[in-house]
């Protein structure tokens, strides 16, 4: 039981890093995008090419991995950005799938015994899940800042406004399309560093394991937990997490079929949608009005003592 419950909270934190960069892609800029798990790819397949094939660490490979999802990311961005709604949405999803078959056409079969990765002569094993929890949600919570950091500065301030009224936003001098490809590529290479902690767990990459549904499953920890809410999405990614192991918690894997987690959390998202739309934690709002009234407040009294 313990087991599954240390699983679970790695793979939450795997999943969570994916939801952040959805959540800046979906959450605070508006746009509708169904290829993270080519993201996620992309970090996976070149962590292990460049641990194993190249030889080099692990900490090399992080922000490559991170630069490589992103390029990608800023390089179908710039095209596809153009478009809006349900085209944006199957634009991307097929450019999702393309990046996986082209993963399994150039090796079907994946990369194998990738190096773990090392700190200070300390080798990280799947083994002890415990440093792989604190390892993994370290880099969560980086992230977590550093975005918290974005939504509240004058960039972050520019993709809400571009996601409330793109038309609004244009007139009052906002770049869209620089800010939409900004957002797509942060988002893309947190996909990337995901993809990199992953194949530092498993120690194997399989163009199987990107397909779709992983791209499905990161936007409906955004929605579940609420869109541009960062609390939100992480404790969506741990509640679909948590679905999709509860067979094995309570020891009916061989009963219920693997397919019964995607029903499960699919009922979960449909009774939210009718319930509560916003998500759990609904969306967070900045409140940048009362932040100056408070301060125009404060210099009154202060002017008048």
């Amino acid at each position: 039981m313990l087991n599954f419950f240390q699983l679970i909270i790695i793979y939450a934190g795997i999943y969570a890093l994916m939801a952040i960069g959805q959540n800046c892609i979906t959450g605070n800029t508006g746009m509708l995008s169904l290829c993270h798990a080519g993201f996620y790819c992309i970090g996976s397949y070149v962590t292990a090419i460049i641990c194993k094939t190249m030889g080099l660490p692990f900490w090399f490979s992080l922000p490559v991995a991170a630069v490589a999802a992103g390029l990608v990311g800023f390089l179908i961005g710039v095209p596809t950005l153009r478009l809006k709604g349900d085209y944006l949405c199957i634009a991307t999803l097929g450019l999702g799938e393309i990046i996986r078959n082209i993963a399994t056409n150039v090796n079907p079969v994946g990369i194998n015994s990738v190096p773990r990765a090392a700190l200070f002569g300390y080798q990280f094993s799947s083994r002890n899940k415990l440093t792989f929890i604190l390892l993994i949600w370290f880099f969560v919570m980086i992230a977590y800042v550093l975005f918290r950091q974005l939504a509240h500065s004058r960039i972050g301030r520019a993709m809400i406004a571009v996601r409330e009224d793109e038309v609004a936003a244009q007139s009052n001098g906002i770049n869209v399309t620089k800010y939409k490809i900004g957002a797509f590529t942060l988002g893309a290479a947190i996909g990337g560093v995901a993809g990199c902690f992953a194949t530092a767990y498993t120690l194997t990459v399989s163009p199987g394991s990107y397909t779709f549904m992983v791209s499905v499953m990161v936007l409906c920890m955004v929605v579940l937990g609420g869109m541009g809410n960062l609390k939100g999405v992480i404790l969506g990614a741990f509640i679909i997490e948590f679905i999709s192991y509860f067979p094995q918690l309570v020891g009916l894997s061989s009963v219920i079929p693997a397919q019964a987690s995607q029903v499960l959390y699919g009922l979960v998202l449909v009774i939210m949608m009718i319930c509560r739309p916003q998500g759990i934690l609904g969306r967070d709002r900045y409140r940048y009005g009362s932040q100056v009234k408070k301060g125009a407040r404060k210099a009154a009294g202060a002017k008048e003592a």
